[in-house]
């Protein structure tokens, strides 16, 4: 017994003084209890793993490996209660040990059976739990007190002199030898743990883990509960403390043992121990499982605490012959158990140091299998090897396995070659760091070695995707420069010929990884850069020539593709473009822009603009003055940059810009990335002006506006969208106004009343129903100009205009046309309301500034009369500025705009030849609009002193040309409003303005469409009269011109005409004319109409006088006055028709006319009483 305590005290022997001086100074003030195992979490204290009463929390294990009093605050009274009975604290297991231990039986067997009670009853069971865990307790205190007994009390015999011991001092000398048979009893009567039931058995042991699923390996541990943790971790500390002496083996060295007997397959005549009761099927699996889960408990200190930064013990050799047996040739392991395997070495990298055979191990295998897919069937298309799409995604995989990850995960995100990958990062960084030596000067030469030339040209698709990924990780985390050369020099050994264009491309893709990895390490591109530009110029003019071949073609596409992707990647990666990204933007360009066509074209030009917007936005910053990172940045990064910067701009103006500018005149609807493109243009040349082409010099930022704003002949989708990215931009106001250049916005007015009036330019004018693709284009054009309104509304000169105008703030949410129309009536309001003859005219310059030559605008609709939308817009439109403008057309220099839009609209060639029938779509147009051209020329003409004459002939002209298009049949299809004439008659229009319009408009009518031919009436009268009755209708009102031009025909018609319905007409227009008069209280008006009516007397009386007399009675009727004025010159035609008759007086002409007379109250009772007077 001595010599085994020696033994085991001697390897107790505290390592640290300090140590036990901190466990003696944790001493509470409270009684504890005793330590236990326990499931419980302490959720208060730190989140801890342990419950406050386990034995690493409590400090237990610790205080005996460090020799000190189990529990200092406990058992300090003279007696302690023990099973029940009180007991000498100093003295009681030496009196009675025995009879102690067989208490603690007493309580084994209880609780023993309580378990085999069994109750299904959970009120009982709730009893029986709550009475196991008293009993528990009641050994937990008795064993607690037996380890503080020998601590405290227990000593070695001391003999007295004369030899003689008392009864105490025997018992005392016996107890060693009493408590290790105790204690010898107690273990045979409970048994070892590898005796106890299977079902009780799994919880402490691992055989339930002996089939371990590989993709649960990291998540499914080897412990059900926290107390067999515990346990684990009590052990390993036990055993590694122990291990300090020269007679027992570390933690790892059993479980190597242990663990290399399941490799052991036994006959099937030798029958199993009775712990190793399974058969374990995949011992390698289990053994880098089980190895992995307890090298993570090397993680806890004895209090229980996780210290992550605690140098761990390392069992690697062990995991060493694990891998050679799993990655050897002959093994034949899935890739499903490769995963799970690389999943543990790779958590084991977390615990244990770097080591080189590890990573020679499994790189021997994987330069074998580079061409491997590394797939499980199983998984579908998660398990399906896979190509990186671009230089971007591949970088970031290979950088995912430089960085932390979320290891489990891994085996359905990462195939097995991709975890050695992170293996191999993660101990090449961690032995950098911990080592200050880089451990690829170890390992390169090991790599290096794998890759020659036949290798490289067996190598498929998918092995050049492996290839390029290990590479990268190299460069990531080690010599970048060294890796790169050597990777080209490697390519170099492939075979072009051989070369397929999918790994051409992924061969391009690796490259860019590469120069990400420059740009990222702010290391210089310009060697890597040119290589890859001069193969990318080679392959643009491939695809240049290439005209028939589509299958050429289209390889060609994806390696050129390719190459515009990592070039936007670089660019976009790149912080300061201070790398010579330049390089990269080579003369390739100018031979690959013009074959593309479509999507291709729209790749490039998405390209560019971002190339541009990274050029400005680096430029900016760094004109500003920014430095990368720190303070500590270098100082000549400015000027460096700005230097790389005017190249990439440069390279941007000679590469790009030429093909851009060819293509701003092309009469089809160009992509929208065209414009979005010249507005990049644009702003660089504002920022970077000096590297613009010297045709743009010496002010490019005006010179683009000229060429893609403001010039009439580019395609208004492509200006819209072009001036929309620059309307608002603060920075260009500011140059144009800087270099003195006032026209900016008017210009940009006038390039948005062209885009609103050419919006239909691009539709077919027949009528064929749109496409799908047209309605897209057109919708898309009118969302662009309504942006395009809404800024146009922002603009200073505009936002004055409205001002003054007061317009509303709805008007800038109308759709363009509306919008538009409202800003003409701006215009011509403020004009109107401006006092000074300078102020007037500096409005009408501005006014034509903004229209521009506006008829050109609109002959693309009048040369193909159509489309109808168009045709209309264009002639409602001008008809707006017409009729709204018209002060400003009124005056000298602005009246050859207004002669040329007549000539041009109203009268053409083609409608002064009144054979030829006009378009309808024109027509109709026409009819639409016409009100405001004459509504408008109206007030010119009243306004024009100069041109008075030849405006009025004008607008006869207009009123001639389209009074009879638009006239009628009948009088009933007239409509109301239908009629253009009548709509500019009768809106509210100036007094002179309408008069002139109504003179000039009857004149018209009279002279073409009242005259007879002989007694035969014109053509469509009824229609003619139905108009002029609809005028004096709606204007309530007869004026002068109505008698003079009109009345003389009516009341010729009303004798000539038997028509019923042409006299109805006829007779309700005199009486307007009559009561006209009459609402003007007679004057000038009454003489017209006496006038009027005394000629038509003379003039039909002698051969109508019978009809005569019938109009006038009606006439009497109306107004009784006007026609008793009439007596003397009706008695005067009655006597002169008697006498050129020669037969004396003709009764029934005096019958007759004595009828009117009755009518005529006593002037007429009168003349009759003086007509028989004379008879008699």
């Amino acid at each position: 017994m001595e010599t085994v305590d020696d033994d085991f005290m001697d390897s107790f022997t505290p390592p640290l003084l300090s140590d036990s001086l901190q466990m003696a100074m944790e001493v509470e003030n409270e009684k504890s209890n005793p330590p236990c195992f326990s499931c419980i979490f302490d959720n208060q204290n730190g989140g801890r793993s342990f419950s406050d009463e386990s034995y690493l929390v409590s400090g237990s294990l610790k205080r005996v490996l460090l020799r000190l009093d189990p529990s200092p605050n406990d058992y300090e009274e003279p007696a302690i209660e023990m099973f029940g009975f009180q007991w000498v604290t100093e003295s009681a297991l030496v009196e009675s040990c025995g009879l102690l231990f067989g208490l603690l039986r007493q309580q084994i067997y209880k609780l023993e059976d309580l378990i085999e009670t069994n109750s299904s009853d959970f009120g009982q069971a709730a009893n029986l739990h709550s009475e196991a865990a008293n009993i528990r307790r009641l050994c937990i205190d008795f064993l607690h007190y037996v380890k503080v007994f020998i601590f405290r009390y227990l000593e070695p015999p001391k003999m007295e002199n004369d030899g003689v011991l008392s009864p105490y001092e025997e018992l005392e000398g016996q107890f060693p030898s009493v408590l290790v048979e105790e204690l010898h009893s107690l273990t045979l009567h409970t048994g070892h743990l590898r005796e106890l039931p299977s079902s009780v058995l799994a919880a402490f042991t691992i055989q339930h883990q002996a089939k371990v699923r590989p993709s649960e390996a990291l998540t499914n541990h080897h412990y059900p509960c926290n107390c067999i943790k515990e346990l684990w971790i009590l052990l390993i500390q036990l055993l590694d403390f122990r291990n300090k002496g020269p007679q027992t083996g570390c933690f790892w060295s059993l479980v190597n043992k242990n663990l290399k007997s399941t490799f052991e397959r036994p006959s099937s005549s030798e029958s199993m121990s009775g712990f190793q009761t399974t058969q374990c099927n995949d011992p390698l699996s289990f053994s880098l499982w089980i190895v992995t889960h307890l090298a993570s408990l090397y993680q806890y200190d004895r209090n229980g605490n996780l210290e992550e930064k605690k140098q761990k013990e390392s069992n690697w050799k062990f995991v060493e012959e694990l891998l050679k047996n799993s990655f050897g040739a002959q093994t034949g392991v899935l890739e499903e158990q490769l995963r799970m395997h690389l999943q543990c070495c790779l958590t084991l990298c977390r615990f244990w140091d770097w080591n080189l055979s590890v990573v020679t191990i499994l790189w021997d295998y994987y330069s074998k299998n580079l061409n491997s897919c590394f797939t499980v069937p199983w998984l579908g298309l998660k398990g399906l090897a896979s190509i990186s799409k671009t230089s971007l995604s591949m970088l970031e995989l290979v950088k995912s396995c430089c960085c932390e990850q979320q290891i489990p995960a891994l085996y359905k995100s990462s195939n097995s070659y991709l975890i050695f990958l992170s293996i191999l990062a993660r101990m090449m960084k961690e032995e950098a760091v911990n080592s200050g030596v880089h451990p690829w000067k170890q390992i390169k030469g090991r790599i290096y070695s794998k890759f020659h030339r036949k290798r490289m040209q067996e190598l498929t698709e998918v092995g050049l995707q492996n290839f390029f990924n290990l590479f990268l990780l190299l460069a990531i985390i080690a010599e970048t420069e060294d890796i790169v050369s050597r990777v080209l020099d490697l390519l170099d050994f492939l075979t072009p010929s051989l070369v397929s264009p999918s790994q051409r491309a992924l061969i391009w893709r690796g490259h860019f990884a590469f120069l990400l990895i420059y740009v990222e390490k702010n290391m210089d591109i310009s060697v890597l850069a040119e290589k890859l530009s001069n193969a990318f110029r080679v392959k643009a003019k491939e695809f240049l020539v290439t005209k028939n071949d589509y299958t050429q073609k289209q390889n060609l596409w994806t390696l050129l593709s390719t190459y515009i992707d990592g070039v936007q990647e670089v660019f976009e990666t790149s912080c300061y473009l201070s790398l010579s990204e330049e390089k990269l933007l080579n003369d390739g360009f100018t031979m690959l822009l013009p074959a593309c066509r479509g999507a291709e074209l729209s790749m490039v030009l998405n390209f560019l603009q971002v190339v541009i917007a990274r050029l400005r936005s680096a430029h900016k910053r760094v004109s500003q003055g920014l430095q990368p990172g720190n303070a500590d940045s270098n100082a000549q990064l400015p000027l460096v940059a700005k230097e790389h910067h005017l190249a990439v701009a440069s390279a941007l103006w000679r590469n790009f810009f030429p093909y851009l500018k060819s293509q701003r005149m092309s009469q089809t609807p160009p992509s929208p990335q065209l414009a979005d493109t010249a507005a990049g243009f644009a702003l660089l040349a504002l920022d970077i002006p000096s590297k613009a082409l010297s045709d743009l010099q010496p002010q490019p930022v005006l010179s683009m506006m000229q060429l893609f704003g403001w010039d009439d002949m580019v395609c208004p989708h492509l200006v819209s969208r072009y001036l929309s990215h620059l309307i608002q931009n603060s920075a260009l106001c500011e140059a144009f106004s800087t270099m003195g250049f006032t026209s900016y916005e008017a210009l940009t007015v006038r390039s948005w009343f062209r885009c609103v009036l050419q919006m239909f330019i691009d539709q077919p004018s027949g009528t064929l129903a749109k496409t799908d693709a047209e309605r897209a284009v057109e919708k898309a054009y009118m969302e662009q100009l309504t942006e395009m309104t809404r800024l146009i509304f922002k603009l200073k000169e505009v936002e004055s205009i409205l001002s003054k105008a007061r317009v509303e703030e709805p008007v800038l949410k109308q759709d363009p046309k509306n919008a538009l129309i409202q800003f003409i009536k701006a215009v011509g309001k403020t004009y109107s309301g401006l006092q000074t003859l300078p102020e007037k005219s500096a409005m009408v310059l501005k006014a034509l500034e903004y229209l521009g030559d506006v008829l050109k605008y609109v002959k693309p609709y009048l040369k193909a009369k159509g489309p109808p939308e168009g045709l209309q817009l264009a002639y409602w439109i001008i008809g707006c500025l017409v009729k709204f403008w018209a002060p400003i057309l009124a005056t000298s220099k602005a009246q050859q705009l207004l002669f040329r839009i007549i000539d041009c609209l109203l009268l053409p060639h083609s409608v002064l030849q009144q054979d030829k029938e006009l378009p309808g779509a024109l027509l109709s147009a026409i009819q639409e609009s016409l009100h405001l051209y004459l509504q408008g020329l109206s007030f010119i003409c009243c306004q024009s002193q100069a041109q008075g004459a030849y405006l009025n002939q004008l607008l006869g002209s207009i009123v001639q040309q389209y009074f009879g298009r638009f006239l009628p049949s009948s009088p009933t299809a007239l409509g109301a409003g239908q009629h253009p004439m009548l709509i500019a008659l009768c809106s509210s229009i100036t007094v002179p303005q309408a008069l002139r319009l109504r003179k000039t408009t009857l004149q018209v009518i009279n002279e073409n469409y009242l005259q007879f031919k002989g007694s035969a009436p014109p053509p469509r009268l009824a229609s003619v009269l139905a108009f002029i009755l609809e005028v004096l209708q709606r204007t309530q009102t007869s004026e002068l011109c109505d008698i003079e031009l009109v009345l003389p025909a009516v009341l010729k018609c009303m004798v000539f005409v038997n028509e019923l319905q042409v006299k109805k007409i006829s007779t309700v227009i005199v009486q307007h004319m009559v009561e006209g008069c009459q609402a003007r209280s007679r004057g000038e008006h009454a003489t017209q109409l006496t006038s009027v009516f005394r000629q038509f007397i003379q003039d039909y009386t002698a051969v109508y006088d019978h009809r005569v007399f019938s109009i006038l009675e009606t006439v009497a009727v109306l107004d009784q006055t006007l026609v008793t004025s009439l007596i003397p010159t009706l008695t005067q035609s009655l006597k002169d028709s008697e006498y050129k008759q020669g037969l004396g007086r003709n009764a029934a002409q005096r019958e007759a006319y004595k009828r009117l007379l009755t009518h005529l109250s006593e002037a007429g009772q009168n003349e009759i009483q003086r007509l028989e007077n004379e008879a008699s």
